[in-house]
């Protein structure tokens, strides 16, 4: 048992320290703590990557799945987000296969499931980070850390910022990308069986077999391909028992030693190095390939950071948002669904005194660092390495040091390095613990964390239940996000609170006086509420600001065909037809434009259209029905209505129709019966 295990002995006590029990309890606190999302909607980005996502659907190949973006886009797109992810997108396939539609019960609880899955392999994993790897004689790895490895998986198995990936159905991607994740690790921990950790000994077949099992993890979000790093670096430290300070000083030192230094020495560690390091690049080849046309183009809303001028106030601001997201790991109360749109301002200042917490965020990494480097005891050194490895390396891909990304901070990022912040922190206790007297007092504090933890994810999970919760939660952690309250106030708006929705449409304009969905949206109840003049104004602005937005554009030809503009309202539904060719509603409303026109024909074309796109548009066929009716020409009509009532056959108008042609046409008998 391990020096650090020792200092725990009062926290955890050993009736619970057997690995089936110690595997149970983590399992059990796991479901408990996100059990209230089981049977919550599907919210937020859940529309777009299951609801409004046809891979999801029967009717969709199978192949399209490894073409397609998370949101069911072609990669090939200039619009793709290139989320490559068909592995997670097949899993929601199933689920909505098994469940016989878009039931959520069944994606939550699988969520849920899954986390609780990772939490008890996460015993295994913080077993060998706090332990090492040593094995019996018939080959049974020996878990030397009970109390370290238990603790920190319930720490892990509790933390609130995990509740965006359990209780979002989106947040699988994180949870799949994990689960593989740490099978890869375990897998390359594997190649050491049975071998007894011999210098230079291995089972190349795990270690290929854990490579493979990283590309799965990348396949299912991107950050899983971080474990072949985090293998590295775990194989340089606890097999290879590199002394990384002492290397240094003999290189600096150009000590002629060196060279008979053991990691290069030692064929099989740096053929392992060899097969993780071209296993990765040729993963990471494959996967830009398949991206087509390079990276994704993501606009200033979504990470202004990256478009700030100067290199030292972009370094500043990234160096800020790593202060938050440790934050978030150290008091994860202030828990947001998005922190886009003004939800944390630029720092353009060295005189802003948030620069004061990235300061403070690289002291206490410096700290860790020297430790980790410095410190006589090679135990302590392993901890704090893999600890900081296991934290930092899979947060690599959201830090904007390689590529930009579409995100200020995300709490779904933070899934997989919250396992090197929880290995920390049962260091610190187990610290703590040794220079104090008051073990009591430490104990207390721990359970305390426990508990505290376990009850704000109940709260956070029960908030993530549904829209209306989960966007007023956001109200108060970040007011000044204009998405934020464009969410509440579309939120409302669908459930008929037009006089709240505009409140809150009017404060996201107020925030960001781009933000062309909440002028489209506003514009849209200023226009059913008759407010005419402002609506076009609104609309007017968001074509301008996004020439290529359809549906504003459709909207504003709605508007100006009511204020009489007829010549404008036809060139804005053209504009729109002209941005988005399948667009069935706008040949609809051009159709209504023309019938007031009495231009009959070009009426019946432009909805002609409309149900060649969507041939279940009831009210463009019931007004082609109705137009031929008045314009006499009733055996078109007739012939018009039965194809309609051929794809939707309970239409009810359509029948009334259909029955007032037929009553025309002296057809009682066949009016009576349609």
């Amino acid at each position: 048992m391990t020096e650090l295990d020792a200092d725990l002995d009062h926290i955890i006590p050993a009736s619970v320290l057997p690995p089936f029990w110690a595997k149970l309890v983590v399992g059990f606190v796991s479901l408990v703590c996100f059990a209230r999302s089981y049977d919550g909607d599907f919210v937020f980005d859940d529309s777009e990557a299951i609801i409004n996502n046809k891979d999801l659907r029967a009717d969709t190949p199978l192949g399209d799945l490894w073409h397609h973006d998370f949101w069911g886009s072609r990669l090939s797109s200039n619009t793709s987000h290139k989320s490559y992810r068909p592995l997670t997108v097949l899993t929601f396939r199933i689920n909505y296969y098994l469940s016989g539609g878009f039931h959520p019960m069944s994606f939550h609880v699988i969520n849920i499931l899954l986390h609780g899955g990772i939490s008890v392999l996460m015993v295994d994993v913080f077993s060998v980070l706090f332990g090492g790897l040593q094995y019996t004689s018939k080959g049974r790895r020996l878990n030397l850390a009970p109390r370290s490895s238990l603790l920190a998986a319930l720490l892990f198995a509790v933390h609130p910022v995990h509740t965006e990936c359990v209780a979002g159905v989106v947040g699988r991607a994180d949870l799949l990308g994990a689960l593989f994740f740490l099978l890869s690790f375990l897998g390359y921990c594997k190649a050491f069986r049975e071998t007894g950790n011999k210098e230079g000994t291995h089972s190349t077949l795990w270690v290929l077999l854990s490579i493979l099992l990283g590309a799965v993890a990348m396949l299912c979000k991107e950050q899983g391909i971080t474990v072949l790093g985090l293998n590295a670096v775990f194989d340089i430290l606890v097999i290879g028992k590199l002394n990384v300070l002492e290397m240094v000083q003999k290189v600096l030192h150009k000590d002629k030693s060196l060279e008979k230094t053991g990691i290069l020495r030692n064929g099989g560690l740096l053929f392992r190095m060899t097969l993780l390091a071209s296993g990765g690049a040729g993963v990471l080849y494959m996967r830009w390939k398949i991206m087509g046309t390079g990276p994704p183009a993501f606009t200033e809303v979504d990470n202004p950071a990256s478009f700030a001028d100067g290199m030292l106030v972009r370094a500043i601001n990234y160096n800020y948002y790593y202060s938050l997201n440790a934050w978030l790991l150290l008091c994860p109360w202030w828990l947001c669904f998005d922190w886009s749109m003004g939800c944390i301002p630029l720092i353009k200042s060295a005189g802003d005194w948030r620069v004061t917490a990235p300061v403070a965020l690289w002291l206490c990494l410096i700290g860790l660092i020297c430790q980790a480097l410095c410190s006589e005891d090679s135990h302590r050194r392993r901890i704090l390495t893999l600890g900081l490895g296991f934290l930092i390396i899979p947060f690599l891909p959201a830090s904007n040091l390689f590529f930009r990304v579409g995100f200020v901070v995300a709490e779904r990022v933070l899934y997989l390095p919250s396992a090197g912040y929880c290995m920390l922190l049962t260091f610190g206790f187990g610290a703590l613990s040794k220079h104090t007297k008051k073990k009591k007092l430490v104990a207390a504090v721990v359970l305390g964390i426990l508990f505290i933890n376990m009850l704000r994810c109940m709260i956070r999970s029960g908030e993530w239940r549904n829209e209306e919760q989960l966007f007023r939660s956001a109200l108060s952690v970040c007011p000044l996000n204009a998405k934020v309250h464009y969410n509440v106030g579309k939120n409302l708006a669908d459930k008929g609170n037009q006089t709240a929705a505009i409140r809150y449409y009017r404060e996201a304009v107020r925030l960001n006086p781009k933000y062309v969905h909440a002028m489209n949206n506003l514009g849209n109840i200023l226009k059913e509420r008759n407010e005419l003049q402002e609506a076009e104004e609104l609309l007017s602005l968001a074509v301008q600001i996004q020439p290529d937005f359809a549906a504003a554009w459709m909207n504003l030809g709605i508007v100006q065909n009511s204020l009489k503009r007829f010549e404008a309202a036809e060139q804005s539904y053209r504009t729109a037809i002209k941005h988005r060719r399948k667009y069935p509603d706008c040949y609809y409303n051009l159709g209504r434009l023309y019938a007031d026109l009495n231009r009959h024909v070009d009426a019946l074309n432009a909805w002609r259209n409309a149900t060649v796109l969507k041939p279940e548009h009831s009210l463009a066929w019931n007004n082609m029905i109705i137009l031929l009716d008045n314009t006499g020409n009733l055996a078109q009509a007739e012939a018009v209505g039965r194809e309609a009532l051929e794809l939707i056959p309970n239409d009810h108008s359509l029948m009334f129709s259909l029955a007032n042609v037929l009553g025309k046409s002296q057809k009682y008998k066949t009016s009576l019966s349609t």
